[in-house]
């Protein structure tokens, strides 16, 4: 049921809360009721001159929400005379943030923040009155007081349309409604209509006026009375926002004209988004018009008819509309061009355009608050009437996305969290909560607080997150984690909330922070419900004077707190919705100043409290141990600094004496964790006895942290440095680096992806844009305050408050040079684009030239009191232009810019910007300067008036100017380098503006940031844009590098060129050196124009013609990239793009850019689209004769669920058949034997068999350079009849006719076509191509000369007629009917009595007279596609994209035919009854049945061939496989089993010889990519062990079918394992290169091997040896290679924990510079001599090595002709097996070379393996297995 629905037409407010009641609502101050004579009913009266003492709340509480939907807001109320009144509207928005609406008449100009807009009233006022001639002599309208004569009003607001224009969110409900003295109100509603208060419901009845068209009459409990002749507007006031018209100022809400004299669309009957007006188009945008009504010529609508826009699109989107208002101009009296259109006039002389402050709307570039006085064109242009249709806004959008944050903590460093999993951390940075993975750094965000993060907490699996902010008014936000949405936020009237604990469950939410009076508040919430958008409301709430630092939810009882804090540790339950606490007995500890506490969790929940344990610490090192249900001290332990340096640190022990203070405790099952003053994370069992392991950090630890799993240990410090230790492999790694105080600058080296920041915390740091990781830390006591990188060489300057320039060379980690010509703080940093120069402005005025062309950087000149004085311009108070001539800097006064020689400093220019603006009451300063880089003509200055100028170099005159760039002055100004785009910031916010400013929409604004943004600038490769101030932001910059092929000042932005050759570009890289997609494009690019015949001298709407000298006006064409994407090397700006100059540009038109693109293939399930594939096959190879084979294909394991119709069964004749891959299996049922067709190479689509089952045809391939493959089999004998090479693309479908004459090939998407075919002589008969997809075809069982077609377009009827030889394939085309939609047809089949079922993909079935060719009935037999139709009789089975299975009875269709039209099965009385149904484990895709429908056979797209029976509804699986590629397959010792895993975390176990399926084990949301067995061959005893992608080690037992033990040894993804050949041990390596060795008896990680860390271990191989012919004990061998093509050989006794290095080789390569991964290392020992070890990877040659261990050295190679990428060698006669990426398995004789290849497979090989015999062989290809019978060479 729809939860919304009660609210249509109109939601009653003051009804629903029953406010009369006051239960749901409050009232404070002077609130009556009375009744009005006017409107003669009862209303609302608030009286007080303070909003905050008198108001009506609705609803009550905070904590609840009125979750009112309705789009449209009505108030009726009417405004106190000589009064002020407040209205607050609280709004919630789809992301969660709840944003406030506020309106008043004593608000005097409109403002704005993220959470809040305000906007100023203006009261209307009676008709012919005094106050009607002032509002109408005044620009401003009647700002303040409501006059005398204020009327009753109806107000509507549109509530989408404000949050989505303003603050681009979009809009969810409304949550509360605050009315603030002054004022009397009727009622207040909402509704999704937009209503006429005017029209009464006869009126709209006359009208025609319906709810469906989005419009109506207001509903008589909210209508004002109108006497009887009388008019509505003469009584009453109709103010709508968005009003139909504007007026001075902008953004307020105000009075429209409700009847203009003259309107250009009349007979309005639908809402409208905004009203068609007349306008005056001015001089300054009369060519800008002129052209886009040359350009864009549209219909005009007739008079009674408008365009229509139902929604709002989403902000930034343009909406396409094909109708459009007609749009009039006013003539100009000073203007003699002739008019060659009639004009209307509009009562106000036209319409003021004003321009949005934030938001950037603009006509013609131009932001101010002045009006924009618009002129006439020679003839009308017609425009659309909406909004989104009218304004061009910058594109992408969003054009700026977060990538990355460096930084950590903010308000506090003490709360980072584990996720369950453990393998992410949660942490505040400033005012945004990130989440990041800590395999791979990624990051995710949780954006929505306005301040500082000060607590965090998560419940029990980690679901729910709870963020509290700092401020007086502290916010508490809760998330849902793994959807990034906010769930609720609410107030805690309280400040600085310091501490947040969830429950276990997420049911209870706890608080602390401090009230007003400074006295500690906790409050307790209820957030049971929070998740299902819920309320959440206060359980218990208290105030105390004790001192409470932390506080925590116990685990086992939602109801229960512990918080301690200076002299107490408290226990705290929430009971009758009270809070009570007692203290814990300190003793003589009552003094202690205690930090946190922890519950020991060694036991279960259903503990009982007596046996719980506390544990505390405190400030002076001393950690209690308590009894919970004593609530007294058990035990008392401190912590004592090392009293001689040369005592062990394992000797920590607990005395008397002066302790060392602990900030963070946590407490698992096994041990204890302490984070100390000293700087040391400690690890204590939990009797404390000793440190068992501890790191030690830079500064202070402040949060110590346990995973759930106990394996790593997070921590913190308060030097602002994050990392988790790795219990197992006793490692830290290190998370994040960050400055602990304002980022003042940085600079980029775009050459190696460095950033070099400084800070207010006294260091410089370099960073890896890349990794985030820390390269270097200057630190020095002079304060850092800007930086600059060297263009080219590996060195940076900094300058320093104290007037030091210093220059570091980063190579060498060393001071080069130290200048000391600055008395001042060093302002600015600056080298030239060439490298030669450098530049240094200080606080005092002085500018310095350097020559940093030699490594001591000498001064070249010192100018003094040049620049101006001051700080406010640093850190970037110089600019260089790019073709480093001059220099630009404000000064010598702040009015004044001035432009010198970069290689003298002599001034060039100055210009004075305070005479800019001469009707300015204010003198305007400059503050920021940058020059263009695209061009040096250009100098943008950002001044103290919020404006931007654009001054020319060589004059000094004034170019452009926007203003109101942000609300308060501009602190960071760039330019990009093909200067298309603008940043700006200020506000806390980062701004991207279209350069040329010729856009509606200029500017998009991005937040995330708390504090000032000291500086902003674009990447060098501008691919990111880097923002510093609280933190370092790292956003990617998502605009397109090409998005113009005209200039970029042009008002027309053409990209159609980019759009169409978009498939062309492989990939680009973002900021951070990952490769990304194209860029987004524009949905609805502008139409596609001749470029070249743009009249250049009037395209552009700028005042200088400077403007226009760009660039020539030259198409840009993509092409790829030339780095790889993997690569990490940097590239510049313009390395993946191409500029083609073309013959002739002229030319080059709409007509010349179709580019002929391959269809993209169709939205149907059911069309077959082959598995993307990088491999080739390699046509050299030769598969072996027959009697010559060296192995034998035995079996194929598994079923291609990615084929279509890829199954037969025909059960008379006994044949069942079915593909995987490549091969055609043929099974028989009864023995499970198969037989094996051989003949394609790529992966087969269909299969089709004859009537008589004799013959079966097959399908395969298809690609660009090759035809499809259809094969013709001989299914007696086994034999390939005949070959068919005809289909472009791959084979959709197959079929035979009745009588088995004819053969029937459909060809795919790209091209689809039917060929007709003779079986015997496989002549082409006929072909016929369509213009859509087609998805199947079918002959009619009872007449051979019908068949029939489904696609995209509806149903293809086709008759055969013969003519001798020859034979005629007529083809009629019928759509479906309208009533089924917009649906393509997927399926069909045929009824014996000439009728045709046809599916659809949105589930709907047709039956069609085949003699008619028309549909007579429909109905829906399921929710998704259906793919699969089979008919016998009068029973339909159906299968789907739903999984489900379901069998039909139609036999009441018959009588369906004699009806004329088609008809629903609800409204023609025909039953067509479901039978059965049955769920699969996916959806069908093939199905063979017997002729009653009562047993068939059904393939799925798991992998699966299900039997049916249908008689007891029971299915068995006869075939099983895996859908996703399979990583490795292993055999038991004793081979009565073998194992194989897959991506999908499935471990399956299959029985040998009949290959079944046995059990099967899954691990959701992993992947598996490693099995092996342990090495005992008793069946009670043995074991699978399976390795997994997050780092964990699962072991099964076979005998119960059940996981025996989780290890965790790795925290990355597992590449290889094996037991040890005594199996003792596990062997098992990590993508990081670490090998684990773990104990399958307890699981615990014995020792860790880092020999190959960095480097991933591809194989790893065990075996029995003695070794003291090496000289080394043990009694096994054990090798490990890895990707760096090494290999390590062991000797190894693990029951004497014994292992060494027995030998290491390497193995030499050139460097690789293929597009994939090198081929990977692999590495076994000789099954028949152990002393050898085989080895083969990516080198100097292709070949295979053997290496002796003996002799250590090599003493033979086997060539190969491909790089291995699988290896194994067998036990018995001498065999290698080969496996490569050209899918060629080769079988090699070691000791002659003898090979032979086998074509099997139709992918790259992965895996091979030899059973433990040597009789066996495995082979596999993605999901392909493929099991060999050895025969030998």
């Amino acid at each position: 049921m729809d939860t919304k629905g009660w609210q249509h037409p109109y939601v009653n407010i003051f009804k629903h809360v029953r406010v009369e009641d006051w239960k749901k609502s409050a009232k404070e101050g002077d609130v009556s009721t009375y009744t009005d004579k006017t409107l003669k009913c009862s209303v609302f009266r608030i009286k007080g001159p303070v909003p905050a003492n008198s108001y009506i709340l609705l609803p009550k509480s905070s904590s609840h929400s009125l979750g009112l939907t309705g789009r449209y807001f009505y108030l009726l109320f009417k405004p106190t005379p000589g009064k002020y009144f407040v209205v607050h509207l609280d709004v919630a928005a789809e992301q969660g943030q709840v944003i406030r609406i506020s309106f008043s008449n004593m608000f005097k100009e409109f403002k704005s923040t993220a959470t809040w807009l305000q906007f100023p009233f203006l009261c209307g006022a009676a008709k012919d009155s005094v106050y009607e001639s002032t509002a109408k002599s005044a620009k401003s309208g009647l700002l303040g007081p409501a006059p005398t004569s204020a009327r009753w009003t109806c107000l509507m607001l549109d509530l989408q349309y404000t949050l989505s224009v303003y603050l681009s969110r979009c809009y969810s409900h409304l949550k509360s409604i605050k009315l603030c003295s002054s004022m009397s109100v009727k009622n207040m509603f909402t509704s999704d209509l937009l209503l006429d208060p005017e029209v009464s419901f006869g009126e709209a009845k006359r009208m025609g006026l319906a709810s469906a068209q989005g419009t109506g009459p207001m509903p008589r409990e909210m209508s004002f009375p109108v006497p009887k002749g009388g008019s509505w507007h003469d009584l009453y006031d109709y103010i709508k926002f968005p009003s139909d018209g504007t007026k001075l100022p902008f953004d307020s809400i105000q009075k429209g004209d409700p009847k203009p004299k003259a309107r250009c669309v009349s007979n309005q009957r639908r809402p409208l988004r905004e009203d068609s007006h007349c306008l005056s188009l001015s001089k300054p945008v009369r060519d800008r018009v002129s052209l886009i009504q040359q350009i864009t010529t549209p219909k005009s609508l007739p008079r009674n008819r408008t365009a229509i826009v139902s929604s709002i699109p989403e902000l930034g989107v343009v909406s396409t509309h094909q109708e459009a208002d007609s749009l009039c101009y006013n003539v100009d009296q000073r203007d003699n061009s002739p008019q060659l259109g009639q004009t209307s006039h509009c009562d106000d002389g036209g319409v003021h355009v004003f321009v949005h402050p934030e938001d950037g709307f603009s006509k013609h570039g131009q932001e101010s608050e002045e009006e924009i006085v618009c002129m006439p064109v020679p003839r009308p242009a017609h425009l659309t009437s909406s909004i989104e249709s009218k304004q061009q806004t910058l594109l992408p959008d969003p054009i700026l996305r977060l990538n990355r944050i460096i930084g950590f903590g903010g308000a506090t460093t003490k709360y980072a969290l584990w996720t369950k999993s453990g393998d992410a951390v949660v942490y505040p940075c400033h005012a945004i909560i990130v989440s990041m993975k800590i395999s791979t750094n990624q990051q995710r965000f949780f954006i929505g607080h306005t301040d500082k993060v000060s607590a965090l907490a998560f419940n029990g699996n980690t679901t729910i997150l709870a963020s509290a902010q700092t401020g007086n008014h502290g916010v508490v936000r809760v998330w849902n984690y793994h959807k990034e949405n906010c769930l609720a936020m609410f107030r805690i009237h309280a400040h600085s909330l310091s501490s947040l604990s969830f429950s276990y469950s997420g049911s209870i939410l706890c608080g602390v922070g401090k009230d007003s009076h400074n006295k500690t508040t906790v409050v307790v919430w209820n957030t049971l419900n929070v998740s299902k958008a819920g309320e959440v409301a206060i359980l218990a709430k208290a105030h105390t004077d004790v001192d409470i630092h932390t506080m925590k939810v116990a685990f086992f009882d939602d109801t229960r707190m512990v918080s301690c804090g200076r002299d107490n540790i408290r226990l705290w339950r929430v009971r009758n919705g009270s809070l009570r606490s007692c203290p814990v007995n300190l003793g003589e500890y009552h003094s202690l100043d205690f930090t946190d506490v922890a519950f020991g969790e060694g036991n279960s929940s259903e503990q009982h409290l007596d046996d719980r344990t506390l544990f505390a610490s405190s400030r002076s090192g001393h950690i209690l141990e308590i009894d919970y249900s004593r609530v007294a001290i058990r035990n008392v332990r401190r912590l004592l600094p090392v009293q001689q340096r040369e005592q062990s640190r394992e000797k920590w022990t607990f005395n008397t004496g002066p302790g060392i203070a602990i900030n963070s405790i946590s407490v698992t099952s096994s041990f204890c964790a302490t984070g100390s003053e000293d700087g040391f994370l400690r690890l204590w069992p939990l009797d404390f006895s000793a440190v068992f392991l501890e790191a030690e950090h830079e500064g202070p630890v402040s949060l110590v942290s346990a995973s759930s799993d106990s394996l790593q240990v997070l921590a913190s410090t308060s030097t602002g440095n994050l990392g988790y230790l790795d219990v197992s492999s006793r490692g830290y790694n290190t998370l994040m680096r960050s400055h602990t105080d304002s980022v003042l600058g940085f600079s980029v080296d775009g050459m190696r992806r460095h950033l070099t920041t400084a800070s207010s915390d006294g260091t410089v740091r370099i960073w890896n844009m890349d990794s985030l990781h820390q390269l270097f830390d200057f630190v020095s006591e002079d304060s850092p305050c800007s930086v600059a990188f060297h263009p080219s060489e590996q060195v940076f300057s900094c300058g320093f408050s104290s007037g030091t320039v210093r220059i570091f060379d980063i190579s060498s980690a060393k001071l080069l040079v130290e200048h000391m010509q600055h008395r001042g703080e060093v302002v600015g940093l600056a080298f030239s684009p060439n490298g030669e120069f450098m530049y240094s402005a200080d606080s005092q005025g002085s500018l310095a030239l350097y020559d940093s062309s030699e490594d001591h950087h000498n001064v070249i000149r010192v100018v003094c009191m040049l620049a101006a004085q001051g700080t406010e311009r640093a850190p970037d108070a110089l600019t260089v232009s790019s073709d480093s001539c001059c220099v630009a800097f404000v000064g010598p006064s702040e009015y004044i810019v001035t432009i010198a020689d970069a290689r003298t400093l002599d001034e060039l220019l100055r210009v004075d910007v305070s005479i800019l603006d001469v009707e300015s009451p204010r003198l305007d300063s400059a503050l920021k300067v940058c020059f263009s880089p695209a061009s040096a003509e250009h100098l943008l200055v950002a001044t103290s008036a919020n404006k931007i100028l654009w001054i020319s170099t060589k004059t000094g005159r004034l170019l452009r100017e926007v203003s109101k760039v942000h609300r308060h002055k501009c602190s960071s100004l760039a330019v990009s380098e093909d200067s298309r785009f603008l940043l700006t910031a200020g506000d806390n916010a980062v701004k991207v503006w279209d350069y040329s400013m010729q856009l509606d929409i200029n500017s998009q604004m991005f937040i995330g940031h708390s504090q000032s943004i000291c500086q902003v600038s674009f990447t060098p490769d501008q691919l990111g844009v880097v923002s510093v101030g609280d933190a370092i932001f790292l956003w990617d910059f998502l605009a397109h590098p090409v998005d113009s092929l005209t200039d970029s000042c042009s008002p027309l932005r053409v990209s159609y060129v980019t759009a169409q050759l978009d498939n062309e570009v492989k990939e680009v890289q973002f900021s951070h050196g990952i490769p990304r997609q194209t860029a987004p494009l524009p949905s609805s690019p502008p139409p596609k124009l001749d470029v070249s015949s743009f009249d250049r001298v009037n395209q552009y709407a700028f005042h200088s013609s400077s403007l226009n000298e760009i660039s020539p006006n030259i198409p840009a064409v993509l092409a790829q990239a030339t780095a790889s994407g993997s690569s990490s090397e940097p590239t510049s700006a313009v390395s993946f793009l191409k500029v083609t100059e073309l013959v002739n540009a002229s030319s080059f038109n709409a007509s010349h850019t179709d580019t002929g693109n391959k269809p993209a293939p169709p939205d149907c399930y059911k069309h077959f689209i082959p598995r993307l594939k990088k491999s080739t096959v390699d046509q050299t190879a030769v598969a072996p004769q027959a009697g010559e084979k060296g192995i034998k294909l035995k079996a194929v394991i598994g079923y291609n669920g990615n084929g279509r119709s890829n199954m037969v069964w025909s059960p008379d004749q006994g044949l069942f058949a079915y593909s995987c891959g490549c091969v055609v299996v043929v099974e028989y049922l009864h023995t499970g034997s198969q037989r094996h067709l051989h003949g394609h190479r790529e992966e087969i689509s269909c299969l089709a068999v004859t009537n008589d089952a004799q013959m079966m045809a097959s399908a395969a391939g298809g690609s660009d350079q090759h035809r499809s493959l259809i094969c013709i089999w001989d299914v007696e004998k086994g034999t390939c009849h005949n070959t068919i090479s005809y289909h472009k693309g791959a084979v959709q479908g197959l079929a035979f006719s009745r009588d088995d004459r004819f053969f029937l090939s459909v060809g795919d998407f790209s091209h689809p076509e039917v060929a007709l075919w003779n079986s015997k002589t496989l002549q082409l008969l006929s072909n016929v191509r369509v213009s859509g997809p087609l998805h199947e075809a079918a002959f009619s069982p009872s007449t051979f000369s019908q068949l029939a077609c489904v696609g995209n377009q509806g149903v293809y009827f086709c008759l055969l007629h013969t003519h001798g030889q020859d034979v005629d394939l007529n083809v009629q085309k019928v759509k479906v009917p309208t009533q089924v939609g917009d649906v393509a047809l997927t399926a069909l089949c045929y009824h014996m009595d000439s009728l045709l079922f046809t599916a659809s993909n949105k589930g709907h079935v047709c039956v069609w007279d085949v003699n008619t060719q028309s549909c007579f009935m429909t109905w829906e037999a399921d929710e998704g596609e259906i793919g699969v139709m089979l008919c016998q009789g009068n029973r339909l089975l159906t299968g789907s994209s739903t999984r489900w299975l379901r069998l039909w009875d139609v036999e009441g269709i018959q009588g369906m035919k004699l009806q004329k039209r088609a008809c629903t099965m609800a409204n023609s009385g025909t039953r067509v009854v479901l039978e059965q149904e049955m769920m699969l484990d996916g959806t069908a895709v093939s199905a063979g049945f017997d002729s009653p429908l009562d047993m068939g056979i059904v393939g799925t797209t798991a992998g699966t061939l299900w039997y049916i029976n249908w008689s007891d509804n029971s299915s068995i699986r006869l075939v099983s496989g895996h859908k996703t590629k399979v990583n490795d397959v292993a055999f038991n010792p004793g081979e009565s089993h073998f194992a194989t895993c897959s991506e999908d975390g499935s471990v399956r176990v299959w029985s040998v010889p009949n290959n079944e399926l046995v059990v099967q084990f899954q691990v959701l949301s992993q992947a598996c990519g490693c099995v092996c067995w342990s090495p005992s061959s008793s069946p009670d005893e043995a074991c699978v062990a399976a390795g997994y992608n997050d780092g964990t080690l699962r072991i099964f037992r076979l005998a119960s079918s059940e996981m025996e033990m989780k290890l965790h040894p790795h925290h990355v993804p597992v590449t290889a394992m094996h037991y040890s050949a005594s199996g003792h041990v596990i062997l098992s390596s990590g993508k990081n290169g670490l090998v684990a060795v773990s104990s399958p008896v307890n699981g615990a990680t014995i020792r860790v091997i880092r020999d190959h860390k960095g480097a991933a271990i591809t194989t790893i191989h065990c075996v029995n040896e003695q070794c003291k012919k090496y000289g080394l004990e043990g009694n096994e061998l054990w090798l490990a290679a890895s990707a760096d093509r090494r290999v390590s050989v062991w000797a190894a006794d693990w029951l004497k924990d014994k292992c060494e290095l027995l030998d290491w080789l390497t193995f030499p390569a050139p460097a690789y510079y293929g597009d994939d991964s090198p081929p990977p290392s692999l590495a076994a020992f000789c099954p028949l001599d152990h002393s050898l070890v085989v080895y083969t990877g990516y080198g100097v040659e292709k070949e295979i090595s053997f290496y002796s261990l003996t002799t250590k050295q090599i003493i033979k190679k086997i060539a190969l002709p491909h790089w291995a990428t699988c290896l194994s060698l067998s036990s018995e006669r001498q065999l290698i097996a080969v496996g490569s990426k050209e899918r060629v398995l080769k079988l090699i004789k070691s000791s002659s070379g003898r090979f032979q290849d086998f074509l099997q497979h139709s992918d790259s090989l992965h895996t091979c393996h030899f059973s433990p015999s040597g009789a066996l062989l495995f082979t596999a290809a993605y999901n392909e297995i493929l099991l060999w019978e050895v025969l030998g060479l």
